[in-house]
Formats: structure tokens, sequence, C-alpha cells
């Protein structure tokens, strides 16, 4: 068994924390993430380089790496198949012993066969719903992954794969933060507005409502874009809201 120690995993787990409430997004968290994976599954005399994949429901892929040769070979499994999909879709480690002696995904070994890097071993996340990930090592040495590398990676895995999934909720809750904002910046914009069409209309706020919506589909221009316009008419300065958070 390669499990860490117990002061060894309290410390690696502590890092991942501090590693999800230092980055200012999901894309500075990858980044960190990669670069502390090669650090601490490389050994002094064997480097190897990491590459993390996410893909999520309705969002472009998110992608890090701890080096240059890295993020290429993760960006050309974005146009082929290769390890870290399979990884992700069977939900098991994928290993290739030898680049060059690998038939399994003929488009992707010939792209990926130039960049001087032979074994790789790709483990999947384990995160939530539909989302996908995979974090994806590479070595310049044939066969550089032993059975018991394998699992040593496959542990750091299961908790950097919790982190992820606290980076990934707190990226949802603070999407979701910023859309309640702009649902309320756009709703101030059309209430002002309609008071605005009533006052100069006489009319009910039914009635001014429905002046603006048909003036919006009339114009092929957005309600909330035709109100703003018609605020500016009326007002000197852009409308705000100040909502406490």
């Amino acid at each position: 068994m390669v499990n860490p120690r117990p002061e060894q995993e309290a410390l690696q787990n502590g890092y991942f924390l501090d590693l999800v409430l230092g980055s200012e997004d999901v894309e500075a968290f990858l980044s960190d993430l990669a670069i502390f994976s090669a650090q601490s599954l490389s050994y002094p005399d064997a480097p190897v380089f990491c590459g993390i994949t996410v893909l999520r429901l309705k969002k472009s892929a998110t992608a890090a790496s701890s080096d240059e040769r890295a993020r290429v070979m993760d960006e050309l499994q974005s146009a082929y198949d290769g390890p870290c999909l399979t990884a992700m879709d069977k939900l098991t480690s994928v290993m290739v012993p030898d680049l060059l002696r690998e038939h399994r995904w003929p488009e992707y070994v010939e792209a990926a066969s130039h960049q001087g890097l032979r074994s790789i071993l790709s483990v999947p996340l384990l995160v939530e719903g539909d989302t996908r990930a995979a974090l994806n090592l590479y070595s310049e040495r044939t066969k550089a992954f032993s059975d018991d590398d394998v699992e040593r990676a496959e542990v750091f895995a299961s908790h950097a794969a919790k982190s992820l999934r606290l980076a990934l909720k707190i990226a949802q809750l603070s999407d979701a933060r910023n859309d309640l904002a702009a649902a309320m910046q756009s709703r101030t914009v059309i209430d002002l507005a309609v008071g605005a069409i009533m006052a100069q209309n006489s009319c009910s706020q039914d009635e001014a409502f429905t002046i603006l919506r048909t003036a919006s589909s009339n114009r092929n221009i957005k309600l909330r874009h035709l109100a703003e316009s018609i605020i500016s008419a009326v007002s000197s300065g852009k409308v705000t809201t100040h909502f406490e958070e």
C-alpha cells in the first residue's frame, strides 16, 4: 500500500483547501492544482508533468497544466480521443506505458508523439452531476508508472477531487449570485422605464408595461435595452442598483 502517512495526508488536504480559498476562479485553482500535482507525484530523478481537464455541461472545457508540453498534450485530446477522455468516460485509470507503441487512439498518438513524452497516466477525478474531470500525468520515460505509482496517483486524485468539487460549488454559487444581481439590475431599469411611461401617458402600470413590451417587439430591441434608452432620455446619469451582498 502507498497511502500517505496520516500527517502527510493532513498536510496535503490542508494545502488542497488553501488552493481553493486562495484562487479567484476555477481556472486559477486548476492551474495551481496542476503544478501542485506535478510536484507531489514526481520523484527527484523522475519528474512528471501534469494536466487537468474539466468538462462541464453548457460550458466550454476548462484545462490547466504544469508546463507547456502537458498543455499541448491535453489540448490534443480535445480534438482526438485519448486516455484522458477514456478515463473520464469509464471512471477508471488509463495507462499508456509507451506512447509510440500505443494503438488505441491512433490519431491522438500521431499528433502527440512529437512532444517528447512517452508515458501517460490518466486518473478520473470523481465530481458531481454531469461534470467530468481527469488528472493526466506525463513522463519522458517509457513504463514510467508502476502499480504503486498508479495507486499513489489514485489516492492523490481522490483528495484532489474533493477540493475540485468545492471549487466548482463555489463557482456555481458565484455565478448564481451574479445572475441574480443582473436580474435585479434589469428589473430596476424596467420598473423605472415603466414609471416614466406612466407619468408621460397618465396610464396604469400594466398599460405602461404593455406599451414598453410592444415597442420592444416592434423595434426588435431587448426590453432592458429599450428601458435603458428611455431612462437615459429623462435622466442625466446611468441607472444603477444598490443591493447589499
